[in-house]
C-alpha cells in the first residue's frame, strides 16, 4: 500500500514537471539576450558569447579565429536549435597553447638540388671549402610550421561550448519575454476596456442624434415634427456612423492576439500582423466618429496599439 502510494506520488510529481515545461517552452521568447560558455582542457580554453538583438529574419554574424571557420555550419545548426529570429553575433576567442604545435618542415626536394648545386658551383671553380650547414639555414628550405591536433576532440569542445551560451541566452530571452508578455496582457485588457465603453456609446450617439434633430425640426417647424423624415435621417445617420462591425473585428483579433501568446512557437510576426490589422478597425471607428467622448476613446486605443507594437518589435 506504501509502495504504491509512493509510486501515485512520483507519477504525480513527474507529471506536473512535465506540465511545467509545456508552460516555460510556451512562454513568449524575447530577441534581445546574451549567453556565454566556456570549455577546457589540459591545454586551452575556449569561451563562445553570443548575442541576439531584433532583426526582421535569422541574421549570423560570426568573429572568430580561422581555425573554428571550419565549424560555422555546424555553430549555426547548433545556434538555430535555441534561436529562430533575430541577429545573432557569436565571438570566439581562445587561451592557452591552442589547438596548434610547431613543427620543423623540410622541403627535402629543394634541399636535395641546392646541395648538388652548391657541388657542381664547387667542382667548376675548384673550390675547396665543404658546404657549411649554415648554407642551408633558408626559410624556402627549412621553415617552422603549425599542425592542428586532437581536431575531433577540439571540435566537440566548441560545439558544446556554444550550446552553453545558447541555452543560457535562451534563458535570458524567456525572462525578458515573459516580461514583454505580462506588458501586453496588461495592454490588451486596456483595449478591451475601452471597446466594451465604444459598445455602450455606439447605441447613445444614434438617440442622442435623433434627440438633436427633433430639437432642431420643433425650431424650425413650429413645434411639428415629421416623423417619417425623422426615421430615414437618423436610418441613414446610424449606417454611416455604425461601428459595432468594427468592434466585432476588433474584439476577434484582440482574441487572436490572446491566444498567441500562448502558442508553443515564435509569434512576433503574427502578432505584429494582429497590431495592424486593430490599428486598421481603429482607424475606420475614428473617421465614423461623430462623438467627441468615442474620438477621445480611439486616442486612447491608438496610443496602447502603438505600445504594443513597440513591445512586439522585440518578440521572436
Amino acid at each position: 500500500m506504501i509502495k504504491s502510494a509512493s509510486i501515485i506520488c512520483k507519477q504525480r510529481i513527474r507529471h506536473f514537471t512535465l506540465l511545467r515545461k509545456e508552460v516555460l517552452t510556451a512562454m513568449v521568447a524575447s530577441m534581445t539576450g546574451y549567453g556565454q560558455g566556456k570549455k577546457e582542457n589540459k591545454y586551452f580554453s575556449i569561451t563562445i558569447e553570443v548575442k541576439t538583438v531584433n532583426h526582421r529574419f535569422t541574421e549570423y554574424f560570426l568573429r572568430m579565429p580561422k581555425q573554428f571557420l571550419k565549424l560555422e555550419d555546424q555553430i549555426k545548426k547548433k545556434l538555430g536549435q535555441y534561436i529562430k529570429r533575430g541577429r545573432i553575433e557569436v565571438y570566439a576567442t581562445i587561451e592557452g597553447r591552442g589547438m596548434n604545435r610547431r613543427k620543423v618542415s623540410i622541403d627535402w626536394e629543394l634541399l636535395e638540388e641546392y646541395y648538388q648545386s652548391i657541388t657542381q658551383v664547387k667542382k667548376k671553380y675548384q673550390l675547396n671549402s665543404e658546404p657549411a650547414i649554415q648554407d642551408f639555414l633558408r626559410d624556402d628550405l627549412i621553415s617552422i610550421i603549425e599542425v592542428e591536433e586532437g581536431s575531433e576532440e577540439i571540435d566537440q569542445i566548441i560545439l558544446s561550448a556554444v550550446a552553453e551560451a545558447a541555452e543560457k541566452l535562451k534563458n535570458m530571452r524567456l525572462d525578458e519575454g515573459l516580461e514583454l508578455e505580462k506588458d501586453l496582457r496588461h495592454q490588451l485588457d486596456l483595449l478591451g476596456s475601452c471597446t466594451k465603453r465604444l459598445y455602450e456609446l455606439a447605441d447613445a450617439v444614434v438617440n442622442q442624434y435623433e434627440d438633436r434633430l427633433k430639437k432642431r425640426m420643433q425650431e424650425y417647424s413650429s413645434g411639428m415634427i415629421d416623423e417619417s423624415r425623422i426615421i430615414t435621417e437618423v436610418a441613414i445617420f446610424a449606417d454611416k456612423a455604425d461601428i459595432n462591425e468594427e468592434l466585432t473585428r476588433l474584439t476577434s483579433h484582440r482574441n487572436q492576439f490572446a491566444k498567441a501568446l500562448d502558442l508553443q512557437e515564435p509569434v512576433g510576426r503574427k502578432l505584429d500582423f494582429m497590431i495592424q490589422e486593430m490599428n486598421r478597425e481603429v482607424n475606420t471607428i475614428g473617421s465614423k466618429a461623430n462623438n467627441s467622448t468615442i474620438a477621445s476613446e480611439v486616442v486612447e486605443m491608438k496610443g496602447l496599439l502603438e505600445k504594443m507594437k513597440e513591445q512586439v518589435q522585440n518578440i521572436e
